[in-house]
């Protein structure tokens, strides 16, 4: 790797999802979840034409900018460019690692999705930033998801690399402990934010919980 990795914080990492921010709108559930207590976050629609894409992107990463919290987009690198991001999430049957790099440049934050140790390990040898290991649980928002790894098996997926991790796959704020203790830096949250009836109190209590079991093992480390 030619570059230090820069991963962004990724305790809180909202994903968007057309379908259930759709009573508000992206933008605004996505602003709500910032408000909450959400570091990081990443533009996904799998449908959108390109066009459509760029247009929210663009308020969005205006709206973001505003507030120091970087916008991802997922999978689509030229949508990534066209809009200004700062960074795009690749998995690992879409656009490779070095396209992304070669066309978002070094100052990029790129991401990759991984599901195994040797995912992992191979991670490790590329210009990524961070990794997202997961499913952890199943979940309905990505019905094509590899099977789920269940916490042991992401720690142990987490152990085969040094790069920043986030765990992604139905988590919960019940999970944050789980996710922590299995050396993860953050979870990735799509429905239990979308979803929820207020966007800012379900990031809230993500980020309070992070926060709270962070504590708790700074204390427990100290002599």
């Amino acid at each position: 790797m030619n570059r230090p990795p820069r991963a962004p914080d990724l305790s809180v990492y909202l994903i968007t999802d057309p379908l259930l921010c759709a009573a508000r709108g992206v933008v605004e559930t996505a602003l709500a979840a910032v408000a909450g207590g959400a570091t990081l976050v990443q533009l996904r629609d799998k449908h959108a034409p390109d066009a459509e894409l760029i247009a929210v992107g663009r308020a969005l990463k205006a709206a973001l900018a505003a507030l120091g919290v970087p916008l991802i987009v997922n999978d689509r690198i030229r949508v990534a460019a066209a809009i200004g991001a700062d960074g795009v999430h690749v998995g690992q049957g879409d656009d490779s690692v070095l396209e992304a790099r070669r066309v978002l440049g070094p100052g990029a934050i790129v991401g990759l999705s991984i599901q195994s140790a040797a995912h992992a390990a191979a991670a490790s040898a590329l210009p990524v930033d961070y990794v997202g290991i997961g499913p952890v649980f199943a979940t309905g928002t990505k019905p094509d998801h590899a099977p789920p790894l269940g916490l042991a098996g992401l720690a142990a997926v987490r152990a085969a690399t040094g790069l920043a991790a986030v765990a992604i796959g139905g988590l919960g704020v019940a999970q944050v402990p789980g996710v922590l203790d299995a050396g993860c830096d953050g979870l990735a949250i799509v429905s239990a934010i979308c979803a929820a009836p207020d966007p800012e109190s379900a990031a809230r209590a993500f980020r309070q919980a992070f926060l709270h079991h962070r504590g708790q093992h700074r204390a427990e480390a100290q002599p």
